[in-house]
């Protein structure tokens, strides 16, 4: 690595410790602006081996709306571990790898064990492990390579927009200006009538790094709306963390169409 390369990510590195304070960058809107942004975006993904939280979930959709907490569980980029529970019972659990997704509730005794289809469908969006793991990290879930975005300021906030939008994918991002964390993003999917909208509240500053303190997402598909509130009370990083899951006998298995 270049000499210049390396006093770079010196630089960004210190910029973020510093807590909110605005850093020093191009504020334009040409090139070497986008790119300035988009390391300092890069340089401010979380970085840890594991993580705890405990996380006040409210879920609305056409059928049902509840509000549980629940223990959430990462060990980076290899496993996302969700329990919602009540009185000591569990209610459901989730665990997904980048290789699949496993989920059982035990009101109704269902289970699925997948591709993430099942994400997919929830979100009204196509999602993967990294996007899973990048929405509760306030990370884009698009793939912000410079040549391809233009930006600008828009109510203080970087505006990403593709040089190429499809007609049947439509979608834009946006950074908050203090930490370089998502402020806000949306993806539109036009001939499925698919609509995917993303927004943060503050950060939370965590051994001077940042995390969502909420997050709120909606979605929606032809006339299927689903609405989840995240509130995160408390990140644990480092912890030792074991990621239990075994589906109990006689669960019914959910197919999906």
């Amino acid at each position: 690595m270049k000499l210049k390369s390396v006093f770079f990510l010196c630089i960004a590195f210190l910029s973020l410790s510093c807590g909110s304070n605005k850093k020093s960058i191009n504020r334009g809107e040409g090139l070497s602006a986008v790119k300035d942004v988009i390391g300092f975006h890069s340089a401010a993904t979380p970085n840890f081996n594991t993580l705890a939280s405990r996380v006040q979930v409210q879920y609305e959709d056409e059928k049902i709306s509840q509000s549980i907490t629940a223990s959430l569980r990462m060990e980076k980029d290899k496993v996302i571990w969700i329990k919602a529970s009540i009185l000591g019972i569990t209610l459901a659990k989730v665990l997904i790898t980048p290789e699949k997704v496993s989920y059982y509730e035990s009101i109704n005794g269902t289970y699925f064990e997948g591709d993430f289809a099942l994400l997919s469908d929830l979100l009204g969006t196509e999602i993967d492990f990294k996007r899973a793991q990048d929405i509760l990290l306030g990370q884009s879930i698009f793939n912000l390579n410079p040549s391809e975005y233009n930006m600008k300021v828009v109510q203080d906030k970087y505006k990403f927009l593709p040089k190429k939008q499809g007609p049947n994918f439509i979608y834009s991002i946006l950074l908050n200006t203090d930490n370089f964390k998502v402020n806000s993003a949306t993806v539109s999917q036009p001939n499925k009538e698919r609509l995917l909208s993303l927004r943060y509240g503050t950060y939370q500053e965590v051994s001077g790094v940042f995390y969502p303190s909420e997050i709120k997402i909606d979605a929606s598909q032809k006339e299927a709306k689903t609405k989840i509130e995240l509130n995160f009370k408390r990140i644990d990083l480092n912890p030792t963390l074991s990621f239990p899951f075994n589906i109990p006998d006689g669960y019914e298995e959910i197919q999906l169409n």
